[in-house]
């Protein structure tokens, strides 16, 4: 690692943490106590198109702003969008958004842990990125070694979304830190990688659970 990182940041889901039951499994199972007749297994495509054309809608209509609001906003179109079998969508959304809320919902990656040990045991400032919202404080408060972390940098809180480079210029400023003496680590090559290099920052790309150097 360079001698210039003064800082790393992880991104959260995919990186860091990750869903337990996953997604597709926990979107069947609630569903189905409201009546849904969807299985996991038709469930995942459905919830990867609606994802999609949220991801989508942020760019083109949002150009990459975003606020508390919003991410609930988006999270209740992508429910709406997988359970079309439903009596009572605004219950079944609130039941799911109150499940990924909970930290018993969630698992640590062992080997992002192991990275976070090792840059823990040296002089650099560690912390968290994520295009998330609230509920992400009250999920890592729950799972240690997170619940250390002093630095959280969610996309709700500071109003953009990665991979503009706002989100990344706003945590240098929080940080006090120049782009070329921070890294971020994560699993998305669009959001991640590109965004935080196309930022000046370093980068790393989760690939196959190992991080690994990726060169332009």
């Amino acid at each position: 690692m360079s001698h210039e990182i003064r800082a790393v940041l992880f991104d959260a889901v995919g990186t860091l943490i990750y869903p337990d039951p996953p997604v597709a499994a926990a979107y069947a199972a609630t569903g189905a106590r409201f009546g849904s007749r969807w299985m996991a297994d038709e469930i995942q495509p459905r919830f990867r198109a609606a994802f999609a054309r949220q991801e989508a809608l942020d760019v083109r209509q949002h150009g990459e702003r975003t606020s508390e609001a919003r991410e609930k906003a988006r999270w209740q179109a992508i429910v709406s969008e997988v359970f079309d079998d439903v009596a009572d969508p605004s219950g079944l959304f609130a039941a799911l958004w109150q499940h990924f809320a909970e930290p018993r919902h969630w698992r640590p990656h062992a080997d992002a842990l192991e990275l976070w040990s090792g840059y823990a045991a040296q002089d650099i400032v560690l912390g968290i990125a994520s295009n998330f919202d609230g509920r992400l404080r009250t999920i890592c408060q729950g799972l240690p070694p997170l619940d250390t972390c002093r630095h959280l940098f969610v996309s709700s809180e500071l109003g953009v979304r990665k991979p503009s480079t706002q989100f990344f210029r706003a945590i240098e400023q929080r940080l006090k830190l120049r782009p070329d003496q921070l890294l971020l680590i994560g699993d998305d090559w669009q959001n991640d990688y590109l965004g935080a290099t196309a930022a000046g920052w370093k980068a790393k790309e989760v690939r196959g659970r190992r991080p690994e150097v990726r060169e332009d």
